[in-house]
């Protein structure tokens, strides 16, 4: 057997045994994992595969391709958890053996098996192969186009295949999740142009190909929407994408460098290791490459750190380039410098990080369990109360986080002995067990504490002819859980909504948010025609007494129950 197929079918077996496992073992997080397996479970509904709906009205916020992902999933596997994260994981393996492929072409199958493994090993975008959210597919398609970019205007032979491809993964990219895949491709072409004084061999056939192919592919969705039911959907999903860049929508306001400490603590080890390479220039990597990985790096951060709405996956295209620079580092740098300042530096960094780390994970298990050291010092009332919810920690679950900071040790053993390889081998293998055995044992309790008792009342009205709605916070639980059919035109929430289209001068003025609005009002107040089950969190209990005819079913964690029955 080749080396070429034994790291392959080691990446293979290390995605198996870590990506799939146990994807089905916890309820799907709000907002964004029940958000979108909600859109994909009601195209099947509705048989409407192109336009993405929420609760059965128009959702203009992701574009339709992950969704038809999971569409194909859920016909797999059933409409589960399972399902909805399956793509993601099985996007997991293929991405390890994408990585070696273009590493071993750049470089050497060495360089590619270490890019893989770093990019495996490392927190965030491991975790993110195991959830149900847009952004792992998101991100590799940018990559794939951007590679093929590069190869376009630095290879000297195949220009127009390359510029077709990338346009069509480019293409991909923006109907994954919107045009801001196109923005960070030509945000880093025009600072590599920039940087090289305008100095590079672009063709304006490879622009025409490239902007026609990636055309051709947006045309699947947003030409066919178009066309069949007015620009005004797609209008309304170009307004929304400019509302996110320049407005904090939905609250998620934080501090500037919010993405940089996202980056540094959530991308370790590989945040770590890539550093030394910010001010290095290794001239023989093929086709400038770590120069184009170093200003996709720069401009990911820079534009999400300008960018009003920050949430922590909007900076997880910056992934992709830093593993390629801790590659680097680990390949070129990481054996020859071992007795240098910055080799100590580095290891001390790495020592530390790991450290806080494996700590935090030992801790959670044990402060969970004993949870009355901490609650004297909350302000939340639903955390307190959440916290007082019974949840069954034996205390055996710390070992989790030992298995890291063992794995550390070894790991650390190795780099001191100049081997690279074994060094990342313990890595994976100790965070690889890590995160599973925390996505087995830990994460559905920590679950069961955040949300579980709203979703077990959900589960328990699946399929009822009643009504089920949050007061007081913003969920997609509901829609999920419950199983909700597309509604009967007769039927009360149906004629609210008839109301207000009826009301408005053009069909431009539509807007979701209202209806929602009017809707809740209506289930609160209005002369309803089936039972209602409200859930809202115990701080809007005050709020509720208003209501005469609302009976209070139970509490149970942070969260109340009432019944409004049918008169």
């Amino acid at each position: 057997m080749s080396q070429t197929h034994k790291y392959i079918l080691f990446l293979l077996a290390l995605g198996a045994i870590f990506f799939f496992p146990f994807l089905g073992n916890v309820h799907l997080f709000d907002w964004d994992e029940i958000n979108f397996a909600e859109s994909a479970r009601e195209m099947i509904e509705t048989n409407d595969y192109f336009r993405v709906q929420i609760n059965y009205e128009p959702f203009w916020e992701k574009p339709p391709f992950f969704f038809w992902l999971q569409v194909l999933s859920m016909k797999l596997f059933g409409v589960n958890e399972f399902a909805a994260r399956f793509p993601n994981a099985l996007l997991g393996v293929i991405s390890l053996i994408t990585l070696y492929g273009i590493g071993t072409k750049l470089i050497s199958r060495k360089f590619g098996f270490i890019w893989s493994l770093l990019y495996f090993t490392s927190f965030l975008p491991h975790i993110y192969f195991k959830s149900g959210i847009i952004d792992p597919f998101f991100n590799f398609f940018i990559f794939l186009s951007l590679f093929f970019l590069i190869l376009t205007i630095e290879k000297p032979t195949n220009k127009k295949t390359n510029s077709l491809v990338a346009g069509s993964f480019i293409g991909l990219a923006i109907i994954t999740k919107g045009p801001v895949g196109l923005l960070l491709l030509l945000l880093t072409l025009i600072f590599y142009l920039v940087y090289k004084k305008g100095k590079a061999n672009i063709q304006p056939i490879t622009v025409f190909l490239f902007f026609i192919s990636s055309l051709g592919v947006t045309f699947l969705w947003f030409g066919y929407e178009t066309i069949t039911n007015s620009p005004w959907f797609i209008l309304e999903f170009i307004q929304y994408q400019i509302e996110l860049l320049t407005e904090p929508v939905a609250g998620h306001k934080q501090p500037f460098y919010y993405h940089f400490v996202v980056v540094l603590l959530g991308c370790f080890p590989m945040s770590i290791l890539a550093i030394p390479m910010f001010y290095k220039k290794k001239s023989n990597v093929p086709y400038q490459f770590l120069l184009w990985m170093k200003i996709l790096f720069w401009v990911v951060m820079i534009l999400f750190t300008i960018v009003e709405t920050k949430i922590v996956h909007y900076s997880s295209m910056s992934y992709l380039p830093l593993s390629f620079l801790a590659a680097s580092y680990v390949y070129f740098y990481s054996e020859s410098l071992k007795n240098s300042l910055e080799f100590k530096i580095t290891r001390f960094a790495f020592l530390i990080i790991g450290l806080v780390f494996g700590i935090l994970l030992t801790l959670v298990p044990i402060l969970f369990k004993n949870h009355h050291w901490i609650t004297p010092y909350l302000k939340d009332e639903f955390a307190v109360a959440s916290f007082q919810h019974p949840i069954n920690w034996q205390g055996w679950e710390s070992v989790f986080g030992l298995v890291l900071i063992a794995g550390l040790f070894v790991a650390l053993t190795y780099f001191n002995r100049k081997k690279s390889t074994k060094f990342l081998i313990s890595l994976a293998f100790s965070s690889g067990i890590t995160l599973l055995g925390y996505s087995l044992f830990i994460v559905p309790k920590i679950e069961e504490f955040s949300q579980g008792p709203a979703i077990e009342f959900y589960e328990s009205l699946e399929n009822k002819e009643v009504y089920v709605t949050t007061i007081g916070f913003k969920s997609y639980g509901h829609y999920f859980y419950t199983k909700m059919s597309p509604r009967d035109p007769k039927d009360g929430i149906q004629l609210v909504k008839q109301a207000y289209k009826e009301s408005l001068k053009t069909p431009k003025e539509y807007n979701p948010m209202v209806v929602n609005s009017l809707t809740n009002e209506w289930l609160l107040k209005g002369n309803i025609d089936k039972d209602v089950y409200l859930v809202t969190k115990i701080t809007k209990r005050v709020e509720m007494k208003q209501y005469t005819d609302i009976r209070f079913l139970h509490n149970k964690g942070g969260f109340d129950f009432y019944l409004r029955p049918k008169k």
